[in-house]
């Protein structure tokens, strides 16, 4: 049992954490004025340390050098015992496991540090086997340059010996790289040991630099991981280090790990600024759910248009006029890069409305690929009548002509020049004559049904909303049953559905898949802690709607960790909790 680090806040692997000792530490964190080891086992049997509530004591351990046998290791594995203070224990990728430990210590860094695919699969096999709620600490191996990818791999203690041995070799630390100190014609750098002349600045001065620069990126870290914008800095911070670009990119191909681990709906903004955007675990999960759970329900033509810089797209100005041409005759879909393909009904919805990319006018092939390859399955996926790309020649044009080729369609273009002069809005005005027109309460209705499906799985819209009425308006729609009892409501800042109890209940009794969590014999009220939960199903995402039920109540919420790691931890808060019965 985890007594002593409680998670705190998530962005994907990242955590913030809370080390509770006497003084409690924040995480990720260095840790070096409060680690007592105990020591290796090796040279000499030792014995079981008193420890103390105001350090994290590594118990008597012992650690094995890269290649040894598995057979080895388990013959002098350590039987590590319980104790009642706060501690750690030392293991590998083989050996992890869940020891009752608040942190591990992984043996073996320098073996992998400087390989990406070394380095993910280590930390991803020792993440994996020891508990969620407890600390991963790797030693001697941070520097500025590249604690922002240890930590945005699932690391959550460190400390400053190599910033050290680094300054005593004369290396001048920043956070996009070293500089030997004698090439150095300035301090680039206002900590208190750069206070001083560059001909003053030695090497003892050197040291305390690299460990201030170490701690001052260590607090950016943190910041960014509150904001839930870590990832949106190691697309640029981490190219300062080739193996740390090998690393992200590396943990991008281990899907399970990271999607597991990436909240479902966030406030802050996703910026598109590098193609390896495209990787992210946000933008695939939604072309995948765009492409395999969405299902387009209007007859009218599909109307493929540029995406707007401005969100959602139809309050921007372009928008508008693309809308004043089309006028509810077709069934919008704009196109983006890096999100793919957005039907009208999912403009607000996660991460639609959340990103902002560099506009260049110019796409990369990779970028064209991708939407290309949405686009295409989306088409697959949903028929109509027509489609009418209202598209400029420059990017868009290439994708869909890609597309046609493979589907054997024949688009309609419309653009003569640019998208919103007069002749182009004019011909997509032309082209939509005779077509008719789809009404508010068809448009409003089909919306919810289409956010239920991306939400909650393929024909959970019709499931769960078959005979509805809305009340309020768009994007704040209410949905109500026939005898008029509310049954969810739209979350305008996410583009998501919230149940109330009642839509809850349907929901439960639907064939729509439900993610449910089993807490016990409780009613909660605010927040469901970790401690009350006896079990929770493995496919739930920070963020997910939840249906909580135990033996005295029923409740609706939103999930504030993920279903394995709900299961699995011992502190810390789980899901919130918007209405709840008693039972």
């Amino acid at each position: 049992m985890t007594d002593y680090f409680e998670v705190l806040e998530r962005d994907a692997a990242a955590r913030i954490a809370q080390l509770r000792l006497d003084e409690p530490l924040t995480t990720p964190a260095l840790v070096d004025d409060v680690v007592e080891d105990a020591g290796s086992l090796w040279p000499e049997d030792r014995e079981l340390p008193e420890g103390s509530e105001s350090e994290l004591t590594i118990l008597p351990h012992r650690g094995f050098p890269s290649g040894t046998a598995g057979e080895v290791k388990e013959s002098f594995a350590v039987d590590y015992p319980n104790v009642d203070y706060p501690s750690a224990v030392v293991v590998d990728a083989e050996t992890a496991d869940d020891y009752g430990a608040d942190a591990y210590v992984f043996s073996g860094t320098q073996n992998v540090i400087g390989h990406g695919r070394a380095f993910r699969d280590a930390v991803v096999e020792t993440r994996e086997a020891i508990p969620a709620d407890s600390g991963l600490y790797l030693s001697g191996v941070a520097t500025p340059a590249n604690v922002a990818t240890l930590v945005y791999a699932g690391v959550d203690l460190l400390d400053a010996d190599r910033a050290v041995v680094k300054g005593t070799q004369g290396k001048y630390l920043t956070s996009e790289g070293e500089h030997f100190l004698s090439d150095l014609q300035e301090l680039p750098c206002a900590c208190p040991a750069c206070q001083q002349s560059i001909e003053e600045f030695d090497r003892e001065d050197c040291v305390e630099h690299n460990v201030n620069a170490l701690r001052a990126e260590l607090g950016t870290v943190r910041e960014r991981i509150r904001a839930g914008r870590l990832r949106d800095y190691i697309e640029g911070q981490a190219r300062h280090e080739q193996w740390c670009t090998a690393a992200f990119r590396q943990f991008d191909q281990q899907w399970s790990y990271l999607e597991q681990r990436t909240p479902v709906l966030r406030g802050s903004e996703l910026v598109s600024a590098t193609e390896d955007t495209i990787r992210r675990v946000e933008i695939q999960r939604f072309a995948e759910r765009v492409t395999t759970r969405y299902r387009n329900r209007f007859d009218n033509p599909l109307v493929l248009v540029p995406c707007s810089a401005q969100k959602p797209y139809s309050e921007s100005q372009s928008h508008g006029q693309f809308h004043d041409a089309v006028q509810f005759r077709g069934h919008t879909v704009s196109m983006t890069s890096p999100i793919g393909v957005v039907p009208q009904e999912l403009e607000t919805t996660y991460p639609a409305q959340h990103y902002d990319s560099v506009v260049t006018g110019r796409w990369s092939e990779d970028e064209k690929q991708f939407v290309a390859d949405v686009l295409e399955a989306y088409l697959r996926r949903n028929e109509y009548p027509r489609v009418v790309a209202h598209v400029p020649e420059e990017g868009y044009r290439d994708i869909c002509e890609r597309v046609e080729a493979e589907l054997g369609l024949d688009f309609e273009y419309t653009v003569a020049d640019h998208p919103t002069d007069d002749e182009s809005l004019a011909n997509l005005a032309s082209t939509m004559q005779g077509e008719l027109k789809f009404s508010k309460r068809e448009r409003e209705h089909n919306t919810v049904r289409a956010i239920a499906d991306y939400q909650f799985g393929p024909g959970a819209g019709d499931e769960l909303f078959d005979d509805i009425s809305m009340e309020s308006r768009y994007p704040k729609l209410r949905v109500h049953d026939a005898d008029g009892e509310q049954l969810a409501a739209m979350v305008p800042n996410y583009g998501v559905l919230a149940f109330t109890l009642e839509g809850a209940r349907r929901w439960v009794e639907s064939p729509a898949p439900t993610k449910r969590v089993e807490i016990d014999a409780f009613v909660p009220h605010g927040d469901v802690l970790a401690p009350g939960i006896v079990d929770a199903d493995e496919e739930i995402r920070v963020g997910d709607e939840i249906v909580i039920e135990g033996p005295k109540a029923f409740g609706v919420g939103r999930a504030t960790m993920s279903g394995p790691e709900m299961a699995e931890s011992t502190r810390g808060i789980a899901s919130s909790v918007r209405h709840v019965d008693e039972k």
